[in-house]
């Protein structure tokens, strides 16, 4: 069994019917000493520099040991009630079955860097970026034939973690501490992954395990041979004049967050704004306290919808686009199939802050009218050296495919 899943499932044990926390939620530095050598974590509670010894003053500042706590929270074992950290008795069956154990923290693992990464002063980009990090660090590997080089996959996550930011103005000496924090947190997520026994670390090289490849799978929605898929239409609500769809193969058991994902893809958008669905009265989206919505990361397509059943998925709030999903048929995955797949389509994707449906449409009558006072400022708003290059119509489904294939 892999080091932190035993780890896991000894804490967890340890944990009984319940342990006293601080009133900051942490476990108490007494709790901590005895786990750091009952768990084997690593973890360093004294240090000596020069003449002075420095002792831990609180378990958050034990990494490797938070890094058990979180994973044992993100696998819904134990929870926080209180001052109080308390099983929970409906998961308990987990730690008897090490398969659905493994799944089940390596599903979570993007839950948990705040738990383990530096934070403060020397913070990186990776750790409030922690899920779009982690799962651009593993789908690079898992993109890979074999082994990949480190340093390329440093360069992949900074790449992703980097992006919501504008980092033009810092120095060049600030820009560069940023890449040398992110590449340093890069490596304890790989190096966390290998106690996992999801990747395998050698000198300069990282490589999944085919237990990391099965959880990849997983993690990715790609369902195998006879699971159930679930055949959608995607249209584009409220474009009457040319209307906007998409009809996609998605595994039933997709959840909500990689399913926004493929919706993303498929229409054509560019994933820059906010987005929830609606099944009813209930919304689910990215799981800000602000926002409170229902996780959308713990919820799956089937647990929704059956076909012949709709769900309402609604991208950019001040747009406001909305999509309707409409489960048309239910199938089985083959052998040689690949999914999510789109099959069918129609009619490009509106521009990226047009205005919602009403700013569409006057796009479209400007864009047409070569005598319009405001002609020339769309076509230099869309970037665009001939007004005839955005075509209305137009819809591909190889690059649509291309899209999905890139971003899944």
């Amino acid at each position: 069994m892999a080091e932190l899943v035993e780890q896991v499932r000894a804490f967890t044990e340890w944990v009984g019917a319940g342990r006293k926390l601080t009133q900051t939620g942490r476990l108490t530095l007494a709790d901590a000493k005895v786990l750091v050598p009952l768990l084997k974590t690593g973890d360093v509670l004294e240090k000596t520099i020069g003449d002075h010894v420095y002792r831990t003053r609180s378990s958050e500042h034990l990494p490797d040991l938070m890094l058990v706590v979180e994973c044992a929270k993100s696998a819904r074992l134990v929870r926080k009630t209180g001052q109080r950290l308390v099983p929970v008795k409906k998961n308990q069956a987990l730690l008897d079955d090490p398969q659905k154990l493994w799944l089940a923290l390596f599903t979570g693992f993007d839950q948990v860097g705040e738990a383990f990464l530096h934070p403060g002063f020397g913070e990186s980009l990776l750790r409030p970026e922690f899920a779009d990090g982690s799962r651009a660090a593993l789908t690079s590997l898992y993109d890979a034939e074999g082994a990949v080089d480190i340093g390329s996959v440093c360069a992949t996550v900074w790449n992703v973690v980097s992006a919501p930011y504008v980092l033009d103005d810092l120095t060049e000496f600030q820009l560069e501490t940023l890449r040398i924090t992110t590449d340093r947190d890069t490596k304890q997520v790989l190096d966390a992954l290998q106690r996992l026994g999801a990747v395998t670390l050698r000198d300069k090289s990282a490589e999944l395990t085919e237990l990391g490849r099965s959880g990849m799978r997983r993690l990715l929605g790609e369902p195998e041979a006879g699971d159930p898929i679930y055949q959608v239409k995607i249209t584009l609500l409220e474009i009457e004049s040319l209307p906007v769809w998409r009809r996609v193969l998605v595994p039933a058991a997709i959840r909500l967050d990689r399913l926004h994902v493929v919706i993303q893809a498929a229409m054509g958008w560019d994933n820059y704004h906010l987005h929830n669905f609606v099944d009813g009265q209930t919304y689910y989206g990215e799981a800000e306290p602000e926002l409170q919505y229902r996780d959308e990361r713990k919820v799956r397509l089937d647990d929704l919808v059956k076909p012949g059943g709709r769900l309402l998925y609604n991208y950019d709030f001040g747009d406001s686009w909305d999509h309707e999903i409409l489960v048309e048929e239910a199938t089985v995955a083959t052998a040689d199939g690949r999914y999510p797949r789109c099959v069918a389509g129609q009619a490009a994707c509106p521009p990226e802050d047009v205005g919602g449906t009403g700013g569409y449409a006057r796009l479209l009558q400007v864009l047409g009218d070569p005598g319009h006072p405001e002609h020339q400022d769309i076509v230099g708003w869309l970037g665009l050296d001939d007004p005839g290059r955005f075509d209305p119509a137009r819809f591909s489904l190889e690059e649509t495919n291309q899209r999905l294939a890139v971003r899944r």
